[in-house]
């Protein structure tokens, strides 16, 4: 078996980590136990929880045991941001939002075999005990200077935190020692902003008499051009398709930057190395060919959404460059590609010419008469030369839908009401 560590490492997926020699040790004497936590603060989660989802996904590939584990807890707190203090939700979205997130989470691993996977609820530990009880112990064991060290703390002092915050790392803590007590848990695994809330817990299971445990850290994904990873004009890129299409998210990896998209395949293809370096020369060689983005797009479309979506999405893609019958393509399919090229709605009848300028391919009518007659203009694919021409409601995709194209890369829909 490749050394774990040593993939882990070359994939860069190894920020901050207790002493790297003994987790080695510790994961080659046998399966381990190791929990990675997600906190409900939406009702999905987004493509920034995919690094976490596929790191458990990589140590359960090489024997280990993982628990999910779903903050029914702490997502009723919040841990400490220096943006300031959050909102907190209602305990009863909370729930819902927990109950969404697992039955997120459930394709990515395996529940069978002698290393399945378990999902666990923070909530069924911490919400049964009393506030006496937590304090004395739990509480008992934080120093207040140790916890007022913390970067996000410090930064808050002038502005304000409120104890319910700054308890939030006591809870998290406790998670640990309450997994290695119940699961024989010794790992943990987060992001690099989980630092200091995962060393907590290192330190809290040892006072305990527990440990000794384990921990490391993933690194936060960044763009090239700084900006936050998984965002784009809509906002997060989510897991849940109804939240941000199949579509849209194969759109989102394909769109990748080249500065970024080998650094991606590194974190979330499962590849190989030697894959990973034939595909990085093979798109050096060819770089206006995408072929590291198209590969990426694939393989985690598949991961998320399953291979029928990755056809229907690849199917889209070329449908609307007229490469592909566009009729081939289910109506959320189709709407969700439109909606990300740009769909305008409409009623009635319109000529060609405004179909074009209501679309937004043209800015006025002259242009888009301009377009039609130098063979520039298109209506489901197939060119138009009358732009008096009104097209009617027997071709309209699924009864409703107009593809308008200018040229091979102008891409626009007309979706017409009633």
């Amino acid at each position: 078996m490749t050394d774990l560590i040593a993939d882990l490492q070359w994939r860069e997926l190894i920020q901050d980590s207790t002493d790297l020699d003994e987790l080695r040790r510790h994961l080659d004497a046998g399966p381990t136990t190791f929990y990675v936590g997600f906190d409900p603060t939406a009702a999905s989660l987004h493509v920034g929880h995919l690094m976490q989802v596929v790191t458990a996904r990589r140590l359960q590939q090489a024997g280990h045991r993982p628990l999910l584990l779903v903050g029914g807890a702490t997502g009723q707190i919040g841990d400490p941001t220096d943006r300031g203090e959050r909102a907190l939700n209602d305990p009863e979205v909370v729930g819902g939002w927990v109950e969404r997130i697992r039955q997120q989470l459930a394709p990515f691993v395996s529940y069978d075999g002698a290393n399945a996977a378990t999902l666990v609820n923070n909530l069924d530990w911490t919400g049964a005990m009393s506030v006496v009880e937590f304090m004395r112990d739990v509480g008992k064991h934080f120093p207040v200077n140790k916890m007022l060290a913390r970067d996000v703390v410090k930064a808050r002092l002038d502005s304000g935190i409120s104890f319910t915050e700054f308890s939030y790392q006591l809870i998290q803590a406790h998670d640990f020692y309450a997994l290695r007590r119940d699961h024989g848990c010794s790992l943990q695994f987060g992001g690099s902003d989980q630092w200091g809330n995962i060393t907590a817990g290192v330190d809290f299971v040892r006072r305990r008499g527990a440990g000794p445990v384990h921990a490391f850290t993933t690194p936060l994904v960044m763009k090239a051009d700084g900006t936050k990873f998984g965002k784009t004009a809509g906002g997060a890129v989510w897991l849940d398709a109804s939240m941000t299409s199949p579509y849209a998210f194969y759109q989102f990896w394909l769109n990748a930057d080249d500065r970024d998209v080998l650094r991606y395949l590194r974190y979330f293809s499962f590849r190989d190395r030697a894959e990973l370096v034939e595909l990085a020369a093979a798109a050096a060689e060819r770089p206006s060919a995408r072929l590291a983005q198209r590969a990426l797009a694939q393989e985690l479309t598949t991961l998320v959404h399953g291979q029928e979506e990755l056809s229907q999405a690849e199917a889209a893609s070329q449908a609307l460059f007229g490469r592909a019958p566009l009729a081939d393509l289910a109506e959320p399919t189709l709407r969700a590609a439109l909606a990300e090229a740009g769909l305008t709605t409409a009623e009635g009848s319109l000529s060609v010419a405004a179909l074009l300028r209501a679309a937004g391919v043209v800015s006025s009518m002259n242009e888009a008469r301009r377009a039609i007659a130098e063979g520039g203009a298109y209506v489901n694919n197939v060119r138009v030369t009358d732009p008096e021409l009104v097209i009617g409601a027997s071709e309209r995709l699924h009864g409703r839908y107009l593809v308008i194209r200018r040229g091979k890369r102008t891409v626009a829909g007309v979706e017409f009401s009633g």
